[in-house]
């Protein structure tokens, strides 16, 4: 069945549809990992967005459950280049998403570049577009978005019962590898939903802020319980748990032009020089703006990749430490801060 993407500017490129018909609204994205496909879509940093991977073959492993970094999948739909295989296509049909190959995705991803990630639709079967394109422009944008209720749960649960340090992490659409890390260090880790007030996480060993979707600035509530969490026990936020840092120590954020999604972001960590090759999915950014406590810079763009407050016990890391797949240049820091919890304890 015929399928195509249609952006908010008008631009169409056609393909070939391949799981789910109907359609399907987002932020059209792009993401340069070679791998990691399943994780991808069932990353909740993903909510709302139409992505396009770079590689030009995507499904060629299959797909495997333990992959998947939740539940179900987050993303709006997918766009290709090839598949390679029909176990990949059959996983997204089954869930419902709306995929398509054929899609010159090269010409996409310069055309994004360009102009910046904006919305559209993925969609199947023959579509008037001008009916279609006054929906897409009708979508919110994702700057202001505030996405991580959708995505956080209802209630506290216990992940692991066990461990010599007690760490509580704060989903605002946590990746289940995440919590696999905590627990590979010896942690037993309890999970609380994004409007947790921070005299319940003050009871902890540590408390890591974990990755989610959409734009920090408008999660006015969640950065009030960061702040007021600040030198009661140590904290350790990732990817928007660092935005959320930055916000609650003075810092700006604001939305990238096509956002740092892929596993190929080099990040020059200032104490060691080294350079770190680093997973990443965000769409806004803390803003190099000379605050105090960086310790990791983009290479890409010089935006703030990493911040540490010793007075206040607390750090972050914009990039994925756990990288699930991969690369795992920066899977140290969780083991790190754990065992630094477990010095303190």
């Amino acid at each position: 069945m015929r399928g195509f993407l249609l952006l908010e500017d008008g631009t169409v490129f056609s393909g070939e549809s391949v799981a789910a018909e109907g359609r399907a609204f987002g932020e059209a994205v792009f993401t340069t990992s070679m791998s990691g496909y399943q994780e991808t879509v069932t990353d909740p940093s993903y909510v709302g967005q139409i992505v396009c991977f770079t590689a030009p073959m995507i499904g060629n492993y299959g797909v495997a459950e333990e992959r998947s970094q939740s539940s179900r999948v987050h993303s709006t739909a997918v766009v290709m280049r090839e598949t390679g295989g029909i176990a990949w296509t059959e996983w997204l049909r089954e869930r419902g998403l709306v995929a398509l190959r054929g899609i010159d995705t090269r010409s996409l991803v310069l055309h994004l570049r360009e102009r910046g990630a904006m919305r559209a639709a993925a969609l199947t079967g023959e579509t008037p577009v001008d009916e279609v394109l006054a929906e897409v422009r009708a979508q919110p944008s994702m700057e202001g978005a505030a996405l991580v209720a959708g995505v956080s749960p209802p209630d506290r649960y216990t992940f692991a019962a066990e461990g010599d340090v007690r760490v509580a992490v704060v989903d605002y659409g946590v990746k289940r590898s995440i919590l696999r890390l905590l627990t590979e260090a010896g942690a037993a880790v309890d999970v609380f939903p994004h409007d947790v007030d921070a005299d319940a996480l003050a009871r902890y060993d540590g408390v890591l802020l974990g990755n989610g979707p959409g734009d920090p600035a408008p999660l006015l509530e969640e950065t009030r319980t960061v702040r007021e969490l600040l030198g009661r026990t140590p904290v350790l936020g990732v990817c928007l748990g660092h935005q959320l840092l930055a916000l609650a120590t003075g810092h700006g954020t604001f939305k990238l032009p096509f956002g740092h999604r892929g596993a190929n972001h080099p990040v020059v960590d200032h104490a060691t020089r080294r350079v770190l090759v680093t997973s990443q999915n965000h769409g806004f950014a803390v803003a190099p703006d000379g605050g105090e406590g960086v310790t990791h810079t983009s290479l890409y763009d010089g935006t703030v990749e990493g911040l540490d407050f010793p007075d206040l016990r607390a750090r972050s890391a914009q990039f994925h430490p756990e990288a699930s797949p991969g690369p795992h240049d920066g899977a140290p820091i969780v083991a790190e801060w754990v065992e630094e919890l477990r010095a303190l304890a």
